[in-house]
């Protein structure tokens, strides 16, 4: 098995929102907010590759929306998804699998692409099967008024109507070596994909724990729809990362790809900082 990092570019979210209750003068110091109180955030993927299997693991905010919606999330960088595949030797025809943490937009616009005409919407990765958490799928069909703008049904529907969409429970088997943890906090049946390649135990993090700065307990996001749930389950997470040492793999950290944590008096903290590439070497 071999794992591929996929950047697919940068954007900007509200200082505030990203780190909840927590105060400015103390976030600001691990996310340095612009002018309009913007943070910048990484949109980064997993791509794992085992024999005739290609998983990606989440795939950007995708290009299909107006400019008026990409204009409050400021995109920027070099990266993008495209290059990113092509940059590992990789097409999107290649990609047998899209496994979707969750179906908010930054995570999942790029599943779906207008067509040549932009009369309608065709799949981006026309040969994969689309694995989204069964319990989320019906939670985002019906999502409650401070949630619904995080879903778009063009980045949905479209995987349905094309008999694409594969539902996960907890039964599901995806492949040997590739497991998946549920977490509910941020929003419901969220799955947290966790594989085991050479001798390591990689979680990629999604919006559980979306970067470096939010290991600390109390740095729950404003976003998440049940807090003290998200609380209770990143308790739980980085106790058993800890006692098993896990590796985070963060989606939106801007700097830092992976980490390993440690227990303090103080609570839970960083112990190193390094990317996947620096682990997984022949």
């Amino acid at each position: 098995m071999k794992l591929h990092t996929i950047n697919t570019g940068f954007f900007k979210l509200d200082g505030g929102a990203m780190f909840g209750v927590v105060p400015k003068t103390i976030w600001n110091n691990l996310a340095p907010a612009d002018e309009n109180n913007m943070c910048t955030w990484a949109m980064r993927c997993l791509l794992v590759e085992s024999d005739n299997r290609l998983i990606l693991i989440d795939c950007g905010i995708g290009n299909k929306q107006d400019e008026k919606f990409f204009s409050r999330y400021f995109l920027h960088g070099e990266d993008s998804l495209e290059k990113s595949l092509q940059n590992n030797g990789f097409t999107f025809g290649d990609i047998t699998d899209v496994f979707l943490t969750h179906l908010h937009f930054d995570h999942c616009g790029g599943a779906v692409n207008w067509n040549n005409d932009k009369t309608g919407f065709e799949l981006a990765f026309p040969n994969a099967d689309y694995w989204v958490s069964e319990r989320h799928w019906e939670w985002s069909m019906h999502p409650n008024k401070r949630e619904s703008a995080s879903f778009l049904k063009e980045n949905m529907l479209p995987i349905q109507e094309c008999g694409h969409l594969k539902l996960v429970n907890a039964d599901t088997d995806i492949m040997p070596g590739f497991n998946f943890l549920y977490a509910n906090g941020h929003t419901e049946g969220m799955m947290l994909p966790q594989i085991n390649v050479k001798g390591n135990t990689i979680v990629y993090m999604a919006d559980l724990i979306p970067s470096t700065a939010h290991v600390s307990l109390p740095y729950v996001m404003a976003y998440d729809m049940f807090p003290l749930i998200t609380l209770e389950e990143k308790e739980k997470f980085l106790n058993d990362a800890v006692d098993n040492n896990f590796i985070l793999f963060f989606e939106h950290d801007p700097v830092t790809e992976c980490c390993t944590v440690k227990r303090t008096e103080k609570g839970f903290k960083v112990t190193e900082k390094f990317k996947l590439e620096d682990i997984l070497q022949e």
